[in-house]
């Protein structure tokens, strides 16, 4: 008897678990824009080591002087490991100057991109996003 009370336990928690709502995955083409790609450099100022993506953040001065915070989307954890990138490549340059390649946010938010590559203060780059420019077609990687 207590089996069988156990299993529908089981299955009921089953049904609830599987009515939960799930965050939705978006794809590149779905926020950013491919054809508005660009250089910025800046002070990496923090970060998120989160699924499903990555975010950072970099202080960017404009041609007017005046300091931008951006916004980057990377991609997932699991890829950004696979491709040789580590949480600790993130948190020895902050405060340090990075240049990020970057793609435009769509929908018109200022100052959010999902970036291409990143080039660290100490001049390594690491492909921290997906590769909509082409660049690197003749080496494609699992996940991008």
């Amino acid at each position: 008897m207590q089996r069988r009370l156990a299993g529908v336990l089981v299955a009921v928690f089953g049904l609830f678990a599987a009515a939960l709502p799930a965050s939705p995955h978006h794809s590149f083409a779905a926020e950013f824009d491919a054809n508005k790609c660009m250089d910025l450099t800046g002070t990496f100022t923090s970060f998120e080591w989160q699924n499903p993506h990555g975010y950072f953040h970099l202080d960017v001065k404009d041609a007017s002087g005046n300091v931008n915070s951006w916004t980057f989307e990377t991609v997932s954890l699991s890829t950004l490991k696979r491709s040789g990138t580590q949480r600790k490549d993130f948190s020895d340059n902050v405060g340090k100057t990075v240049t990020v390649r970057a793609c435009l946010a769509k929908n018109g938010v200022k100052n959010r991109a999902a970036a291409e590559t990143i080039k660290l203060a100490d001049g390594q780059v690491h492909r921290i996003g997906q590769d909509v420019e082409g660049k690197f077609s003749d080496n494609p990687k699992e996940g991008y």
